[in-house]
């Protein structure tokens, strides 16, 4: 696919299943992150693989997140929050990992740690590989972050669902260019 015609046609896919894409158009998707708007290079950003047997304990985390939280879960909530990370093969846990520089603030490394996040999110677009941007409150939950393995100089910016799209893509109209962009 031409990387306009991939820019200008992404759309979440919230509805992935197997099989997960094979280790090449994996390995285009992460390069991708690379190329993402980086103030003095820094690369502020790592990512967290969770796939296979890694979801179940992905979905028993966010339980005990919910627990402390909200106190007692009925079975039910319980087994929504775990059926979560099990809403695709493969979860990429971008985080924002912040470095000390003199000319590059946390807000623009954390920009960048999206940015990498969204060249992801394109190539896989690209690669005809179905995905979702994923966050929600855990995705800011002290329990998860710790759980994860995040220090306090990082956080979630986003969990990318990577898998086959189950079903047809949904369309999406573009709105009027010019109710976003106006000359100055």
């Amino acid at each position: 696919m031409k990387a306009l015609d991939a820019l200008h046609s992404r759309t979440s896919a919230p509805r992935l299943t197997e099989p997960l894409p094979d280790s090449l158009v994996l390995e285009n998707i992460y390069k991708a992150a690379f190329r993402a708007a980086d103030h003095a290079l820094l690369r502020p950003w790592r990512f967290l693989i969770i796939e296979g047997e890694s979801r179940d304990r992905l979905g028993d985390l966010l339980v005990k997140a919910a627990r402390e939280k909200d106190g007692e879960l009925s079975e039910e909530q319980e087994q929504k929050l775990r059926r979560k990370p099990h809403r695709a093969p493969l979860i990429v846990v971008c985080i924002s990992s912040y470095k000390e520089h003199p000319k590059v603030p946390q807000l623009e490394q954390d920009l960048s740690a999206g940015a990498a996040t969204q060249n992801m999110l394109n190539a896989a677009h690209a690669q005809g590989v179905g995905a979702m941007w994923r966050t929600g409150s855990m995705a800011y939950n002290q329990t998860i972050m710790d759980g994860l393995g995040l220090t306090e100089q990082e956080k979630i910016i986003g969990f990318l669902y990577l898998g086959t799209i189950n079903g047809n893509s949904k369309k999406v109209s573009l709105p009027e260019i010019d109710d976003f962009f106006q000359t100055w």
